[in-house]
């Protein structure tokens, strides 16, 4: 299929899994299961695409718009309800990854590019934006990207740096998390370019993907440096939340585009953005690595210039959704319904089941 008419396909809403082989279609993906096309930009912003689905409170989805260039991004919300997307904030300072903490509280990644190169959190009623931490030992962060919350209300985060000719000040680019007296700790730079990121249900394992696409753009006039892992790597974690032994990879791409942003299923089961061109989807793997689902987003593009149908996040709904898996793929937020359900902090599905009672 070529890449024109698979566009027309996803922006119609007609893509089902045919793609997928009879094992994939297992008991995590049912076989009727098609993606549902919610939203494709209209925006008249330049380049990049959507990223960092995170669900609300309210069941609601949030999801960035990051452009590149001189651009603003922006932070997009989708009603399953109305099926109504509208803008939460028309400058999102090019926030990425974006995610809920207890307090109901948006916890957002701003990257490079003219953005904010910082974590900030924004007050979903007053739409207010505020920074939680830009530095790590008195160096600006080079591009906070993607992030998770562990059970503790402690922000782990990932910074590489993919676009803007800003100075990079940090030697590393590495995973940190914000504790909640505000102190930034480095959890590991044991990865050459950390992009999404995932604690398991029982926080004993934190979720690196590696994408090092070679793109770093800190010195226009030098050689591009060259690609490297494109790996998903799982570091155990010691009662301190901090990371206690070998990582272990989980898989490697070789030299093909890896993961990008990634989410979990209550039974510990990781959901990954392949932006493999050969097999481009969400690959779903178990704690040890075993493929156990595939849902594809585009067909098979070796060699293609621009290819089409490249996932960058997902993450579960909430409530009557919480086993709808939204997925933001090139400039659009699809969603398909599946046998499994989405994990989250505790505080989500107690405020998810008061807010169906009516409380």
């Amino acid at each position: 299929m070529r890449p024109f008419a698979l566009g027309f396909l996803l922006l119609n809403g007609l893509l089902p899994l045919e793609w997928a082989s009879a094992s994939e279609a297992s008991a995590i993906v049912p076989p009727e299961a098609k993606l549902e096309l919610l939203y494709t930009r209209t925006a008249p912003i330049s380049g990049g695409l959507t990223e960092g689905a995170a669900v609300a409170p309210d069941g609601s989805i949030y999801f960035s718009e990051i452009p590149v260039g001189q651009d603003k991004g922006m932070i997009m919300r989708f009603d399953p309800k109305s099926k109504s997307t509208t803008v939460f904030a028309p400058d999102s300072h090019k926030s990425n990854g974006l995610m809920f903490d207890a307090d109901g509280s948006l916890i957002a990644c701003e990257g490079s590019d003219g953005g904010g190169r910082q974590v900030s959190r924004w007050n979903l009623k007053t739409s207010t934006r505020t920074a939680l931490a830009d530095r790590y030992q008195g160096k600006r962060f080079n591009a906070p990207n993607d992030l998770c919350i562990d059970l503790k209300g402690r922000i782990y985060f990932s910074d590489p740096r993919y676009l803007g000719t800003e100075p990079r000040e940090l030697e590393h680019r590495a995973v940190y998390r914000i504790d909640k007296d505000g102190t930034v700790v480095e959890v590991t730079h044991d990865v050459e370019k950390p992009n999404g990121i995932a604690l398991s249900p029982d926080q004993k394992t934190l979720y690196v993907a590696d994408h090092n696409n070679g793109t770093d753009r800190i010195d226009p006039s030098a050689p591009p440096p060259k690609k490297g892992a494109m790996k998903v790597y799982a570091f155990p974690l010691g009662a301190d939340g901090l990371v206690a032994g070998p990582r272990k990879t989980l898989v490697d791409f070789g030299d093909e585009e890896g993961s990008d942003g990634m989410t979990v299923d209550t039974d510990g089961n990781l959901y990954l953005a392949s932006r493999r061109p050969a097999r481009p989807g969400v690959l779903v793997l178990d704690a040890a690595g075993k493929e156990l689902a595939h849902i594809p987003t585009g067909p098979a593009q070796r060699g293609v210039r621009e290819p089409v149908g490249m996932p960058s996040n997902c993450d579960f709904g909430l409530g009557a959704e919480s086993n709808v898996l939204y997925i933001t793929v090139d400039k659009s937020l699809y969603r398909i319904r599946l046998n499994a359900r989405g994990f989250h902090i505790p505080w989500a599905d107690s405020v998810a089941a008061g807010k169906a009672s009516g409380n």
